[in-house]
């Protein structure tokens, strides 16, 4: 246990002194931000960790992670790009952008590109039902929105960061 706290003590504190002791369980959020800061997913053994510094079910902790599309619970790629194909979208083409890059990148929705570079998910409400096909890209760095998208642009862009990273550690496998 511990290795969120071994790692990343004075972090936490900081994120717990925001709450009254009666609702650190309200930290839940930033603490699993933090977990999975470096690695880009939160471990089991975090979700452990957290559960057990909140006071809460591990199960209460894991139902966040499968929920919310910013926390992942498994190792991806560099980049993760999530479409949005919720009704209103798909009806503004999300459904064939998705079917079309995936076919042009080789993989199916939750896979990783061979490279290691890029897996491409499918979300839903990303609230932007109006700028549709879009999606959110999340990597080390943030996140940011890409709306009204094509699959060259889309491949384009992949492309850049594929130049990008020429000479430089590859993504996850």
């Amino acid at each position: 246990m511990n290795d969120l706290m071994a790692k990343y003590p004075k972090e936490i504190q900081k994120i717990l002194a925001k709450y009254p002791p009666d609702q650190k369980r309200s930290a839940v959020m930033p603490l699993l931000f933090l977990a999975q800061r470096k690695e880009g997913f939160v471990r089991d053994k975090a979700l452990s960790e957290i559960s057990q510094i909140l006071g809460l079910q591990e199960t209460e902790v894991a139902t966040l992670v499968g929920f919310y599309t910013l926390f992942h619970d498994h190792q991806a790629g560099t980049y993760r790009i999530q479409v949005c194909t919720d009704l209103c979208c798909a009806l503004r083409g999300s459904e064939n952008f998705l079917a079309i890059l995936c076919e042009a990148l080789e993989i199916k929705p939750g896979e990783t590109t061979q490279d290691g570079l890029v897996t491409v998910e499918e979300v839903k409400c990303l609230a932007a039902c109006d700028k549709a096909p879009m999606y959110q890209v999340q990597e080390k760095d943030g996140i940011s929105y890409h709306e009204n998208c094509s699959v060259d642009n889309t491949l384009g862009m992949i492309q850049e960061w594929r130049e990008g990273s020429n000479g430089k550690e590859e993504g996850a496998k």
